[in-house]
């Protein structure tokens, strides 16, 4: 199995180095490198080029990290697998080895997520694997949780987290890749759904990455809580069933309340709208999702989503 190693690069200079040199050390090294920068001004691409070994794209502008995705996706031609990696992540010296021995052994996995901790503080997690719900949620496994070794077997999920993941580059391209329209978070969730749809599985091993997590996203034009309301409702709009609608609503108005009640509305409210507005063209895609062969509630099998079982993150200042 060919790897390539992908780095979607936005003014992440300051994690670079960090992330090479654990890359440098993978016992199982990548075949290719390729870092795809979206525009960068904090001289990320000039220390690319003088790292060497590094194939850069230079995409000019923000794009956001889909369409980085993609162009780093289809520029590893020749390779079996690409691991997606954010800047703000430094990899365990087994990470690659683990995840691409995981891939090889499950031919019905497209994806192979890993054990996410946090940067400053490995001791609490920040991602084991994603997991969506049918109020329209996606819950990251652990997120805020201590790392007290419940999540150290291997096994399977729902989805990855792109952060830190291993894709087979055959069934992402089959499936469309990252919708770029996303711009920025839930599109790894978008694409989990889809492959799941498509029949594929996603696994899990539980090799470390360490994240700082939202490193960049203070320079986002959007925050992050606009981003993900929206996507949230664009990603509900194209897949789920009517009968799903009064758990959506349900989550729609908690968050709502929640976002008045921390000073957020504002961010909630933009975010709503510019969901409804997409909603429309995703709608219209409907079809071509439901002709996949496996159907949407079968992707999306049912558990909580209200109360201590639903798999929200614990009250935390992070």
């Amino acid at each position: 199995m060919r790897i390539a190693v992908v780095v979607p690069v936005w003014n992440g200079r300051r994690w670079l180095e960090g992330l090479f040199d654990s890359l440098d050390a993978q016992q199982r090294r990548p075949d290719a490198i390729i870092a795809v920068d979206n525009g960068s001004t904090d001289g990320s691409v000039a220390w690319l080029r003088e790292r060497g070994g590094i194939e850069v794209i230079e995409l000019g502008e923000n794009t956001g990290f889909a369409v980085a995705a993609n162009r780093g996706i289809a520029a590893a031609q020749g390779c079996d697998a690409v691991a997606l990696v954010n800047t703000d992540v430094e990899l365990a010296g087994d990470w690659l080895a683990r995840l691409a021995a995981r891939l090889e052994d499950e031919p019905r996995c497209a994806s192979v997520a890993c054990k996410m901790v946090d940067l400053a503080d490995p001791n609490v997690l920040y991602d084991t694997g994603n997991f969506l719900r049918r109020d329209g949620v996606c819950e990251q496994r652990g997120r805020f949780h201590a790392d007290d070794g419940r999540f150290d077997e291997a096994g399977e999920v729902w989805g990855a987290c792109a952060g830190a993941a291993l894709y087979r580059r055959d069934a992402v391209l089959d499936a469309g890749g990252f919708d770029a329209r996303y711009f920025a978070y839930i599109e790894d969730v978008d694409l989990a759904l889809r492959l799941r749809m498509a029949g594929w599985g996603c696994a899990y091993e539980p090799a470390v990455a360490r994240h700082a997590g939202s490193g960049s996203s203070d320079q986002l034009r959007r925050p992050v809580a606009t981003l993900v309301e929206r996507n949230t409702v664009a990603l509900v709009a194209r897949a789920f069933p009517w009968r799903w609608a009064p758990m959506v609503l349900y989550r729609q108005v908690a968050w709502g309340v929640h976002a008045a009640r921390s000073g957020g509305l504002r961010d909630y409210l933009r975010g709503l709208a510019a969901g409804l507005a997409l909603a429309p063209a995703m709608w219209r895609e409907r079809r071509a999702l439901r002709a996949l062969p496996v159907a949407v509630a079968d992707a999306v099998p049912p558990r909580p989503w209200r109360g201590p079982e639903a798999g929200g993150h614990p009250r935390s200042s992070r």
